[in-house]
């Protein structure tokens, strides 16, 4: 077989089985090779019970059935109850609708237990256990079993059944990367690493395939990107660019004084647009810094010029608030400019008229989500487009954009708070503007960092925010429920809310597997004030404006990146109003609360970013992953830094001796970069 091939054409995987990885984004054999393990279980030696205090997550205990265990009836959930012991101590153990366990364990036996430890005030319970002989648990220690995202249908040990088939059935598989890199930097051979980082014999090796994987990610992209940072350094400027007077009689009317850095970053657009290039920049900076404003000042001056310009935001909601926030500007400032809002939700009939507006060039400044670069859209004369850096306008997107041929400027919008060094190497084909400072009108948030036990003090905190007619975000790690994973989930936590809170307070769910419609509803109910508490993934990140809500309360905040956090936190704090941010922790690890003591005492993203990467260093070999547009499936720009400066000398080092990847060895190389700068949108 090949890489390519069809999932069917493995034994077991008939179409309904096929339909249901496809929910996954696995429909090839290469998908599914290529879809990576999100942790690993590691069997370890088993431990007191009197240690149970020095530790958190899974751990193994060896113990004796004490009595006969107990089926506690609850509705629909049984749960199945023993106690065990060793020489230190007595533990309890739960099991959920595993009845069938009270005739299986029997008094006196002793097994090895593996569950998830619950720590309840001085109490500890291990959670779900899986049972063991001690000659079995023997064959287990040491070795690590693949954790995989999963869907209903699919389970664990399916995907990795069906991984170890697709490996022995596949006759081989072709490494694109030179040997002379691999030889240079140490890399593993790709199938190695392949088969390692799905079944790991130990931890070296999984560490060292885990390297090659990553630098293969970061490689790919850094060759795509500096192809691309040539490609734009040939294109001229078709559209000059000056702002009139009524650009700079826009700025003399807001109702707050740009910031020193607004007006350099205004300088820079400027000197862009009268340049002899294309404009190609990116305006760095966190969340509420007053990027927006100066992408739309972008707006006017195309507009004053006779050009048009788009304005791209990642969600239907967002998209509106960007066009309310122009035509106001528009309308108070009596401004010729014309406006139009194109976004999915349109119907065919208000889409034919909006598409039609635009190809003649009877609207100015077209604000929408994705919907701006179908096809189907032609612009009359676009001279400037606007995205967040999910949206990078690649060289296919913006052909799309301008049927003429001539390219626009183009302005990406970016909220990531990462190291300046990184931004450098991971933005290399745009130049960048750094907005660093704060708006005067903006009042800084409040942050605490609390532990599972004041969660209630918590949940009043926010009861008394919504009395006042305030709003709150609740934010969750998982979407629902985990047997193999631990943290608190979008729709159990919903539940849990509702039974806390007195019943008229309203409460709504928002997570990425709900149907783009959906949660705009969702998110537009926030919005009106219909929702009290939104409890959500971290899909409401790229959401919306919302000055009402003044609390933000991250779950298991440990589990995410300090950047992520931040970025999340800046979802408040955006009205007239005192915001606040709650992270609990469950962790007990000193390491733990000093991270996220960081975010306790600094609302700088930057500053955040490069303590972090001080702070974590090299990181765990499956880190804490931070968020941002240049999502890679392993690599983690902040923790595997050392591994994205490797792979930019080596894409450096190979164009300066094949700078059109023309010889034989460097042709598959060639396509594999070409097809992934697509996916990337470069």
């Amino acid at each position: 077989m090949e890489p390519k091939d069809s999932l069917q054409l493995l034994k077991g995987i008939g179409e309904k089985t096929a339909r249901r990885f496809s929910n996954l984004g696995i429909d090839s054999i290469e998908d599914l090779l290529h879809n990576y393990p999100r942790d690993y279980i590691a069997y370890d030696p088993p431990v007191s019970i009197d240690s149970l205090g020095e530790r958190e997550g899974f751990v193994t205990v060896y113990g004796q059935i004490q009595s006969r265990p107990l089926v506690r009836y609850g509705g629909r959930l049984k749960t199945t109850v023993a106690n065990i012991k060793d020489e230190t101590g007595i533990l309890q153990l739960l099991w959920f609708n595993m009845p069938f366990l009270a005739n299986t364990l029997h008094t006196g036996s002793r097994y090895l237990f593996r569950g998830r430890l619950q720590v309840k005030g001085s109490r500890y319970n291990l959670i779900q256990p899986e049972i063991y002989t001690p000659a079995a648990y023997e064959k287990k220690m040491h070795s690590l079993q693949p954790l995989y995202a999963l869907t209903k249908g699919v389970t664990n040990n399916l995907i990795t059944k069906t991984a170890s088939q697709a490996f022995l059935s596949l006759s081989g598989i072709e490494d694109p990367l030179p040997e002379k890199i691999r030889d240079r930097y140490g890399l593993e051979d790709y199938e190695t690493a392949l088969r390692a980082i799905h079944f790991p014999p130990d931890m070296e090796t999984l560490r060292s395939a885990r390297r090659r994987l990553v630098f293969d990610e970061f490689f790919y992209f850094m060759l795509a990107l500096e192809g691309h940072r040539r490609e734009l350094s040939k294109t001229e400027n078709s559209y000059p660019l000056k702002p009139d007077g009524a650009v700079e009689k826009v700025i003399a009317s807001l109702p707050y004084q740009l910031t020193k850095d607004q007006l350099k970053a205004w300088q820079d657009m400027k000197r862009d647009f009268a340049g002899s290039g294309v404009m190609h920049r990116m305006l760095q900076g966190d969340v509420g810094c007053g990027k927006t404003i100066l992408a739309v000042l972008g707006c006017f001056t195309a507009a004053a010029c006779g050009f048009q310009s788009v304005m791209m935001a990642p969600t239907e909601v967002l998209a509106k608030q960007h066009y309310d926030t122009v035509l106001d500007l528009v309308k108070k400032n009596r401004l010729p400019y014309r406006v139009g809002l194109l976004t999915g939700s349109l119907t065919a009939g208000e889409k034919r008229r909006m598409h039609d507006q635009i190809a003649l060039g009877l609207i100015d400044i077209i604000i929408g989500t994705h919907a701006l670069i179908q096809e189907s859209v032609e612009y009359h004369d676009l001279a400037f487009a606007v995205t967040d850096e999910q949206h990078r306008f690649g060289v296919k997107q913006r052909e799309a954009l301008s049927k003429k041929g001539a390219w626009p400027h183009v302005l990406v919008m970016s909220a990531t708070p990462i190291p300046r060094t990184l931004a450098l190497l991971l933005y290399g084909d745009l130049d960048i503007s750094m907005i660093r400072q704060m708006p005067a009108h903006r009042i800084p948030i409040k942050n605490c960092v609390i532990d599972t036990e004041k969660r209630q003090a918590a949940y009043r905190f926010i009861y008394q925010e919504i009395q006042k007619g305030r709003q709150a975000y609740v934010i969750c790690p998982m979407v629902e429920e985990s047997e193999l994973l631990d943290g608190e989930n979008v729709t159990d936590y919903a539940e849990k809310l509702a039974e806390w809170f007195p019943k008229n307070i309203r409460i709504g769910t928002l997570h990425g597997r709900m149907k783009p419609a959906y949660k705009n509803q969702v998110m537009e109910s926030f919005l009106a004030g219909e929702l009290d508490i939104l409890v959500s993934t971290t899909v409401i990140e790229v959401g919306i404006n919302v000055p009402n809500a003044t609390v933000m309360m991250i779950e298991n905040a440990d589990r995410f990146g300090l950047s992520q956090l931040h970025q999340l936190r800046g979802r408040v704090g955006r009205g007239a109003n005192a915001s606040y941010c709650i992270f609990v922790s469950g962790s007990r690890k000193p390491e733990t609360r000093e991270r996220l003591d960081i975010l306790n005492h600094s609302n700088d993203g930057f500053e955040i970013a490069e303590k972090d990467l001080a702070l974590r260093g090299p990181g765990d070999l499956f880190g804490i992953r931070q968020s941002g547009a240049l999502e890679f499936r392993l690599g983690d720009v902040v923790q595997d830094a050392s591994v994205l400066y490797e792979a930019k000398e080596a894409v450096l080092d190979l164009l300066a001796e094949d700078p059109n990847l023309a010889s034989l060895e460097h042709q598959r190389l060639k396509k594999l970069v070409g097809d992934l700068g697509e996916n990337w949108n470069l």
